[in-house]
């Protein structure tokens, strides 16, 4: 219905609309709009955040092509997401079926599970921090009593990167198994109690209904923890600093110490943006694969 032919209530209404939704919109232009559009300028200048940018043209781009950190950053970063993305979905998913139940005192434990959730990363990461300090930290504590061989961790070059991961999934925990909780609550009961008197065992019954009904949760649970995982930076940054010998920096971890510590703001814009190319290439992966298989199916 075009505007002015609209009763006069609807009118106002829509007024009413715009007018809350406003300010909304302003510092969505401003703060989120504006300084993508902002950085994408910059990422073909050279600018060093004091002076006038100046324009380089691709040079910035081209200049990645030969960067070692930058495919060191990016391989740190590829195999932190291959490494905590699929472990923090099967153990969320476990912990969601094992929670699914009419206990007494169950949701105790759920909301046990939410508490690194809502606790600031930067806690967190200072507590790892002194859990797996090498001299006074309670892991290599509980090793020696198991005579265990114990380990530097985050000053170790093979272990900093594992022990990060490892962080990253136990804070990430409860929100996953949230939303696994609530697409497990979503499947009809009458399909589980069908398929137990087609003779299904509890393998059976995961494998044709659970997982099945499970698919739209499952992919949106895939999407938002690759998008977080290549966005992984607070852990780096408290915990190693990227180190030990670059063995945790991460392409986010590489954009701050760029542009923020060596004021090469232009050259920091062009690898967000490659970052963002990347993610933006592997969620439509993602979601034309997700589009087939329920095609398929």
């Amino acid at each position: 219905m075009p505007f002015r032919r609209m009763p006069r209530h609807l009118v106002i209404e829509n007024l009413w609309a715009f007018g809350f939704l406003a300010l909304s919109l302003i510092g969505l232009v401003i703060l989120t709009l504006g300084p993508i559009l902002v950085s994408f300028y910059l990422s073909f200048t050279d600018w060093d955040a004091l002076g006038a940018p100046n324009l380089v043209g691709l040079r910035n781009f081209i200049a990645l092509a030969h960067d070692k950190t930058f495919f060191r950053a990016l391989w740190n970063t590829i195999y932190y997401t291959l490494v905590s993305v699929p472990a923090g979905m099967i153990i969320s998913l476990a912990l969601a079926m094992a929670l699914n139940r009419s206990l007494r005192g169950i949701g105790l434990f759920r909301t046990l599970f939410m508490i690194p959730v809502i606790s600031s990363t930067v806690a967190t990461a200072l507590l790892w921090g002194l859990m797996l300090d090498p001299y006074i930290g309670l892991v290599n504590y509980l090793l020696q009593l198991a005579h265990l061989p114990t380990s530097g961790w985050l000053t170790d070059t093979r272990m900093a990167m594992p022990a990060i991961i490892l962080m990253s999934v136990w804070k990430g925990l409860g929100y996953n198994m949230v939303l696994f909780l609530a697409g497990l609550q979503g499947i009809p009961q009458e399909l589980r109690e069908a398929a137990r008197i087609d003779g299904a065992n509890v393998w059976n019954e995961f494998v044709h209904i659970t997982l099945p009904m499970l698919s739209p949760t499952t992919f949106f649970v895939l999407v938002i923890s690759i998008i977080s995982s290549f966005q992984v930076f607070d852990q780096t940054w408290v915990l190693t600093k990227g180190g030990p010998q670059e063995s945790t920096i991460t392409l986010v971890y590489y954009v701050y110490q760029t542009g923020f510590q060596q004021l090469r703001m232009g050259y920091a814009s062009a690898i967000a943006y490659v970052l963002f190319f990347i993610t933006l290439i592997v969620v439509m992966l993602q979601w034309v694969t997700q589009r087939r298989w329920v095609f398929y199916q």
